[in-house]
């Protein structure tokens, strides 16, 4: 029955119509509140507990719609976010920027360095445009996706509150290569309340064998797993195999809690080239709340250790 349905939703002009009405419903008419109950109920089976959320996802979720500061847009702004970097740690740990801009009809080769760089847009989630050599571009299809992603508020499609003022603009950073001319490893560090709580690795991105690890701040192994989709029947499960402990994890542990120490929960992402440390990005929900940690127990264990400052002068304020 799903296929049939498929193709009159994908394929005929009514399952247009009335798909474009059930997006626009969900994202412009639906509350937030709502919303977030519902999609969390469609991967955990079960509404959250948002007056008294327990769980780390749950939490996250309550993150979403309590924790908004302007701290929290600027540090989800891929440009804007690089002034809070400077000021905190440094600007010797940004990737370098080549060009950035509001009209994706100044990306074109003339405006891009020779050398290999990658384009983002600063309001999204998600991946980047790998420029190897400019001269072999497509230019004219790359302003076009430009433009579809910079007519896109994130905010409606995630509820993440920080996304919603955020300025769109395309930016063309370095690409950062390792020795070997590989993309380097990237670390996400999890911090909870100020403090590094545990650490992502993931591997082989954008290929059949992505793996995601996880490792506490001595680096040994985590006992859970906190998969994402990547494909039909496939996730980013932990790999058999261990990553090599990085050479600046203590570093990177020490920076992450700098820029952490503002925030509940909050994600840092590092690339590490040759042992030099860049910044990636700031992330406020992982997966938004909605990707179930196994074994079940870890996700009530995980969030038992996150405390939300805000709901416990909740709590004062009632006794």
């Amino acid at each position: 029955m799903k296929q049939p349905l498929k193709y009159i939703y994908h394929r005929t002009l009514v399952g247009k119509i009335v798909m474009n009405l059930y997006h626009y419903f969900n994202k412009k008419i639906v509350p937030e509140r709502i919303y977030l109950k519902y999609k969390y109920k469609k991967h955990f089976g079960q509404f959250p507990d948002l007056k008294k959320p327990k769980t780390l996802n749950e939490k996250i979720i309550w993150l979403k719609l309590h924790d908004r500061t302007p701290l929290h847009t600027r540090c989800a702004d891929k440009y804007e976010v690089r002034g809070f970097i400077k000021e905190k740690i440094g600007e010797e740990y940004l990737v370098p920027i080549y060009f950035q801009t509001q009209d994706v009809n100044e990306i074109i080769a003339d405006n891009l360095p020779d050398a290999q760089c990658i384009i983002k847009t600063n309001h999204d989630s998600g991946g980047g445009i790998f420029v190897l050599d400019k001269t072999k571009m497509n230019w004219e299809d790359i302003q076009q996706k430009l433009k579809q992603r910079m007519e896109k508020n994130y905010y409606l499609k995630s509820k993440e509150w920080q996304y919603k003022n955020i300025i769109p603009r395309v930016i063309i950073e370095k690409l950062l290569q390792n020795s070997k001319g590989d993309i380097p490893e990237d670390y996400k560090l999890h911090c909870f309340n100020g403090k590094v709580r545990m650490i992502q690795v993931d591997m082989g991105r954008g290929t059949s064998n992505h793996y995601r690890n996880w490792y506490n701040t001595d680096w040994q192994r985590e006992p859970y797993k906190w998969s994402s989709p990547k494909g039909p029947g496939k996730y980013t499960d932990p790999s058999p195999d261990d990553v090599p402990r990085p050479k600046t994890l203590n570093k990177m542990i020490s920076l992450s809690e700098l820029i952490a120490a503002h925030f509940d929960y909050v994600r840092v992402d590092w690339y590490d080239v040759d042992g030099k440390l860049y910044f990636g990005e700031v992330t406020f929900h992982h997966d938004g709340g909605n990707k179930p940690i196994l074994p079940e127990q870890w996700d009530l264990i995980l969030g038992n250790e996150l405390i939300l400052t805000k709901l416990k002068l909740q709590d004062v304020a009632k006794d």
